[in-house]
């Protein structure tokens, strides 16, 4: 397994503090947020000095119950080119549900959702795991994600399930230490036992953020300082096995430079503790492993035969999407609190997102922006990507005539046109002023 060290999600927000921050041997980048055929600048000189990036997918839906995309690995596969890395990443989650298995609509989750760790979930995943490797031109490992609600009838712990699927494909494995503690608090889950289960010598690296709690639940928020809980999940899993590498993952709420420093000291610390803490000869790359590795790919199912596994998996990830993003009634077995909870994090996660993607939005509405989009996404899920949803949110707001202010209205209209109007706006000099002097008329 190759060693990476230490390193920091790179986010364009701090990329100028990533280059210049001592210690970092390698860095992480959303593989969405990466065009291969213009890189930013930034990694384009990490890469120069020797700084090793690895991409990081979010949308491929691998725990969902329809076979991966191709047009999606194709484009994993294209960064993973770009950016010559020898390794890629992707979560143990789903994504998106509905669609030709449920004959329903499609939803998007726009969140990355946990799979039941069942034997119908496990052996779908198994042969989309198996169909992304096929596809993807370096090494895949999968990351364990963090969860507000727990499905009904669960079969398996998340370490028994994560060994099996290793067991079973020989994918290598992220494991997040953060979404273990946010576990712990959500459902009851003991991160030491969940580490005792895991097949250590899989891991390909590891992940370390903050979060908070509020009311009894862990939200595992990637925008807060790394918590002391979490460190000592680190320290307990360096105690069991050397990871190759380490990684700080700050996606929002951006502090100085040097706080991101001192969280970056402080994971050191916990793991120069943990090391300190290790058998002399404790697991690695063992007989067990060896065997696992021969095994890998052994066990697959022939073509059509989890048809009958991926429609059950289909219906009940249908379900439970529809219930968090439509309004549709809880399916049996789930606990309503949480899933109102789960439901409200994902409206006002995106609503953010929204306001990331198209920030022209938040300026024209003003102070009234979230609350209508907020009240725009109870009756309307998103059913393709934040762009979409963007457009979708300003087309119903014009088309209901929710907007009683005429300058707010003409100014969402001129956007919303120049977006998805029947054709681009022309660019002629003429025409361009002409559109001007209508917006400065329309403001007096």
């Amino acid at each position: 397994m190759e060693r990476l060290g230490t390193g920091i999600g790179w986010r364009p927000e701090i990329a100028d503090a990533v280059e210049r921050m001592p210690g970092i041997d390698w860095v992480e980048a959303v593989a969405e947020n990466v065009c291969p055929g213009h890189l930013p600048e930034s990694l384009v000189r990490l890469r120069e000095r020797g700084v090793t990036v690895i991409p990081h997918g979010v949308s491929l839906g691998l725990g969902g119950a329809e076979r991966p995309d191709a047009e999606r690995l194709a484009a994993l596969a294209e960064r993973v080119e770009a950016l010559g890395s020898p390794l890629v990443t992707e979560h143990i989650a789903f994504v998106r549900a509905g669609g030709p298995l449920t004959a329903s609509p499609r939803l998007e989750a726009g969140h990355l959702l946990p799979v039941p760790r069942t034997r119908d979930a496990l052996d779908v995943l198994c042969e989309n795991v198996r169909i992304a490797q096929d596809a993807l031109p370096v090494p895949l490992a999968v990351e364990n994600i963090a969860a507000l609600i727990a499905w009904p009838g669960e079969e398996m712990t998340e370490g028994q399930f994560l060994y099996e699927l290793a067991d079973r494909t020989g994918v290598r494995l992220l494991i997040d230490v953060a979404n273990l503690h946010t576990n712990h608090v959500n459902r009851g889950e003991d991160p030491a036992k969940a580490l005792a289960e895991l097949p250590l010598e899989a891991i390909a690296y590891v992940h370390v953020a903050g979060g908070f709690e509020r009311d009894g639940v862990w939200h595992d928020s990637h925008a807060h300082a790394v918590p002391q809980p979490v460190l000592d999940v680190l320290t307990d899993l360096a105690s069991r096995v050397s990871p190759p590498g380490v990684l700080l993952e700050r996606d929002e709420n951006f502090p100085e430079p040097a706080e991101l420093e001192r969280e970056l000291g402080a994971i050191r610390g916990a793991l120069e503790k943990g090391a300190a803490e290790r058998p002399a000869t404790g697991p690695g790359a063992s007989a067990e492993g060896a065997a696992r590795e021969a095994a890998a790919g052994t066990g697959a199912a022939r073509a059509g035969e989890l048809d009958p596994a991926r429609q059950r998996l289909a219906l009940a990830q249908a379900a439970l999407l529809s219930a968090l993003v439509a309004g549709t009634p809880v399916p049996e077995g789930f606990d309503r609190v949480r899933l109102g909870v789960q439901a409200r994090a994902l409206a006002g996660k995106r609503a953010d997102v929204v306001a990331k993607v198209a920030p022209e939005l938040p300026v024209i509405l003003g102070d009234g922006y979230r609350r209508a989009f907020l009240a725009y996404s109870h009756g309307h899920p998103m059913t393709d990507g934040y762009r979409r949803d963007a457009l979708d949110f300003a087309g119903y707001l014009l088309a209901e005539g929710r907007l009683e202010d005429a300058r707010v209205r003409a100014g969402l209209r001129e956007w919303w046109l120049e977006r998805s109007g029947p054709r681009p706006h022309s660019r002629r000099p003429g025409v361009r002023l002409a559109r001007a002097t209508r917006r400065v008329l329309l403001r007096r």
